[in-house]
């Protein structure tokens, strides 16, 4: 599976959010994608398997919890199948940068 497979999914997409701000229990990740996206339990699991399996997730076990951590080793990938579009958006961002400045001294 090539990793916009991986990040195709909302509900992964979203797990590697959360993972981006810290590790986290599987039963936290379970709490959000239930109140967020109505699945089960066991439907995060798959999801969290494909995340581990595809290089994007790494999990340790401490006693009965499971702990989710963020491995951006796979994101390097995107961004470098990104790099040529860039010149899209950054010449815009630099902009916006260059008018937040002004309106800050102003």
């Amino acid at each position: 599976m090539h990793a916009f497979e991986v990040l195709g999914d909302p509900v992964r997409r979203r797990a590697l959010e959360m993972l981006g701000g810290g590790e986290r229990a599987a039963g936290e990740i379970v709490e959000v994608m239930r109140d967020e996206f109505a699945i089960t339990q066991a439907a995060v699991s798959q999801h969290l398997k494909v995340l581990r399996d595809h290089g994007f997730a790494s999990v340790r076990i401490h006693g009965a919890r499971r702990i989710y951590t963020l491995d951006a080793d796979p994101l390097r990938e995107v961004d470098a199948w990104l790099e040529p579009f860039r010149r899209f958006w950054e010449p815009k961002l630099d902009a916006l940068g260059t008018e937040i400045a002004r309106g800050r001294r102003g």
